[in-house]
């Protein structure tokens, strides 16, 4: 019974002996002589090197398809200025933004860099933690990378160069050479971009916006932040300040009477002119969404060819310029100055944007219209309710399939059936149609039978069919019945590649603007075009048949040409927006109009009513004009090229509903019995009747009575206008007598 006891006393002895607390203590001081062996080794072996790369920037180059030049940046934006120079109030709040043990330490701070660097070997993701002469080091000796290596090398070369320069020199380093956003290298740039004028002249509430920027260049610029961005840099403003105070450089007093300094909106750099400016910013931010950070961009050294066509360009240009910039006296008269044309022009093939018009100029106008998603995009967003629905195999309430020949109740302001939700549209000049099949209300632009279409489909339903065809998500984007009138906000980027998978018979087109990329130091990978089905061909096609009748024989016959089109018009409620989406074939075009007051110190969205036009803006009118010119140009005067479509019926033109209770002394619109422009193209003849669409039985929830009062917001009504000649989205006219309502189309 005694050996095993023992056998285990006298491992337990062996372990002690071998775990002695003198061997343990000799173990601990052998591995610190090592590291500091170690650390000395690396001080004398790690030299301060000559100044990096992107101290001394390179040029961007920025090819059109062709390989011809568009435009070279990259020119340093950078004025060293010193230290003198630089109000002592603002040169503290960026020791107290950054490193308040600036005047203490040694160049270097063990702890902080210590957590940084475990942080990042531990996949935790990266921290901060470095001096400002750690991060002065960075920029002007080493690189960006975050890597325990150049993390090493920061810490002793901070160290050699904490001894080698003053404090003065290291933070005016600093200042000089950080990135402030915005092409702005150093405080001077940074000075005269945010605030306009120079670092000297800077306040102290202005130096702590400028130094709490550093911490996120692109996230903080106040003028193009999202409010969770705005929130964060105030927060970081407020921290600066009151470091400042506990630090005793600021007296409490003066904080508390500081108010947040916002910053002017951006100007772009010289050579940015014209068109350029805005294709070279859409061609950045499409490479900071490849993973490419706003500061490496600025860095220089690219080599960006893009899918832009110099000749569809000039031609997208021309357009603009013949139907609406001839037409406007921007300087003269203040209500044309508030009208804004925005375009995107993309092959539905492979998703290349050929073509984009962003606006009068990049440095006269500097919000890209063609990028923007702060506008409606109104009625063009009501094929996406009927793709949806084929997509879906949605049935209307009583039971019947929807299709083009499906029949709807047309009568203005007729309320909804089937939704928690109310909601009773207007119909432009508050027209009532009676029973109307599907084709015809899309011809037509009819708001009340949409609205009862997206109920009868589902409201996430059609969400899910708008997103997966390319629409974006955000706040605006509400699951209503008001959803059907395109209520969301859409750039024409986002519309023209929503209308590219459309065309392109339900396979995902996303539109691209970068075709190569070079960099002698990193590999990009640009945009690739996945095609995947998102929705079937049938409801694609089924959805371009509807739209060949819009353009053949309903609001968009401005848009016709020597071509097959499809497409649709949209006008925004009060008239704030007007456009034209739509395709051939070979090409897919989103144009648009927004009213846009830049007069006051905030942008405002502003009625088109009464500018280019008298009257009312209609996307069927100077939208369409812009893209059949365009278009005309583009395809060399016309196409043979006739769309493809699987459909089970349906030809874009108007069946004949039968059993509607329509009296027949309604009013009827010219362009519903003017012959279409002669076209190149065929439709096939419609049926004498619409297949399986009993006409519903009225209701007493008709248009006859005023809606009742809703959660919705209340539309505003515009002051009266006079009578105008027709309109090509008026279908003959304008709907602008005395006290009509501008409703969404």
């Amino acid at each position: 019974m005694g050996g095993p006891d023992k056998g285990t006393a006298k491992k337990r002895g062996f372990i002690r002996r071998l775990f002695t607390w003198k061997k343990l203590l000799g173990t601990f001081f052998v591995v610190c002589l090592l590291a500091m062996g170690g650390l000395y080794a690396a001080y004398l072996m790690v030299p301060v090197p000559t100044a990096n790369a992107e101290a001394t920037m390179q040029s961007n180059i920025y090819k059109y398809a062709d390989g011809k030049i568009l435009a070279r940046t990259g020119e340093i934006n950078r004025e060293i200025v010193g230290l003198d120079k630089i109000p002592l109030p603002v040169q503290r709040s960026f020791v107290a933004a950054e490193n308040k043990t600036f005047y203490k330490d040694n160049g270097v701070d063990i702890k902080g860099t210590t957590r940084a660097a475990w942080s990042t070997l531990t996949g935790k993701g990266k921290q901060g933690g470095s001096t400002i002469t750690q991060q002065y080091v960075k920029n002007f000796y080493l690189s960006q990378d975050q890597t325990a290596t150049r993390k090493l090398k920061e810490m002793v070369i901070a160290v050699k160069v904490d001894q080698r320069m003053s404090k003065a020199d290291i933070l005016a380093g600093y200042i000089n050479t950080s990135y402030y956003g915005r092409s702005a290298y150093g405080i001077q740039a940074a000075a005269r971009s945010y605030y306009g004028t120079d670092a000297s002249r800077l306040t102290t509430a202005q130096g702590a916006y400028l130094a709490a920027l550093l911490q996120a260049p692109n996230q903080y610029d106040w003028t193009s932040a999202n409010a969770t961005g705005r929130k964060l840099v105030e927060q970081r403003w407020n921290y600066v300040l009151d470091n400042m105070v506990e630090m005793g450089w600021l007296p409490a007093a003066e904080r508390a009477g500081m108010k947040f300094p916002a910053p002017q909106a951006p100007k772009p750099l010289p050579g940015m002119e014209g068109q350029t400016g805005y294709i070279v910013e859409a061609a950045n931010q499409e490479l900071m969404r490849q993973g490419v950070s706003e500061e490496d961009i600025k860095a220089g050294g690219w080599t960006i060819t893009l899918t832009i066509d110099p000749k569809k360009q000039k031609a997208l240009v021309a357009a603009v310029d013949k139907k609406l910039e001839a037409k406007l006296d921007r300087k003269g008269d203040k209500k044309d100055a508030v009208v804004q044309a925005g375009a995107t022009s993309v092959d539905p093939k492979t998703g290349a944007v050929v073509a984009l018009y962003g606006g009068v100029g990049a440095t006269e106008h500097w919000m890209s219209n063609a990028t923007r998603r702060d506008f409606q995009p109104a009625s063009t967003f009501k094929p996406l309710v009927l793709a949806s629905a084929i997509d879906n195999r949605s049935t209307t309430q009583d039971g019947r399939e929807i299709g083009l020949n499906t029949v709807y109740d047309g009568t203005s302001k007729r309320k909804v059936v089937g939704s928690t939700i109310p909601f009773d549209p207007e119909n432009e000049d508050d027209r009532s149609y009676g029973s109307v099949t599907v084709q015809r209300a899309t011809n037509s632009s009819i708001n009340s039978v949409y609205a009862q279409m997206i109920v009868d489909v589902g409201f996430s339903e059609t969400k899910r069919t708008a997103l997966a065809l390319g629409m974006k998500d955000g706040k605006d984007f509400v699951e209503s019945p008001a959803m059907s009138l395109g209520t969301m906000g859409a750039s024409t980027l986002d519309m023209a590649g929503v209308y590219a998978t459309l065309d392109n018979h339900g396979r995902k087109v996303t539109p691209t603007l970068v075709k190569n990329v070079q960099h002698r130091d990193r590999t990009v990978e640009t945009v690739r075009q996945d095609s995947k089905q998102v929705i079937s061909r049938e409801a694609a096609d089924t959805t371009t048949q509807a739209m060949i009748g819009v353009v053949r024989n309903g609001s968009g016959a401005g848009a016709a040409g020597d071509y097959e089109a499809a497409g649709k018009t949209g006008t925004s409620e009060n008239n704030r927006s007007a456009w034209f989406v739509g395709y051939t074939p070979e090409l897919v075009t989103a144009v648009a109009l927004f009213g846009e007051d830049t007069s006051g110190e905030i942008a405002q969205q502003v009625t088109l009513t009464d500018t280019i036009q008298r009257g009312r803006a209609n996307g069927g009118g100077i939208p369409a004009s812009i893209w059949g010119a365009y278009t005309e140009r583009a395809l060399e005067g016309g196409s043979d090229a006739s769309f493809d479509l699987e459909t089970e019926g349906g030809s874009g033109a108007e069946p004949t509903a039968t059993g509607s209770t329509t009296p027949s002394q309604e009013p009827t619109r010219d362009e519903d019995t003017t012959p279409p422009p002669t076209s190149t193209a065929t439709v096939p003849t419609p049926p004498a009747t619409p297949t399986g669409t009993t006409p519903p039985e009225p209701t007493g929830d008709t248009g006859t009575t005023p809606p009742e009062p809703t959660d919705e917001p209340t539309r505003e009504t515009p002051p009266p206008t006079t009578a105008q000649p027709p309109n090509p989205d008026g279908n003959g006219n304008n709907g602008n007598g005395p006290g009509r309502t501008q409703q969404p189309r």
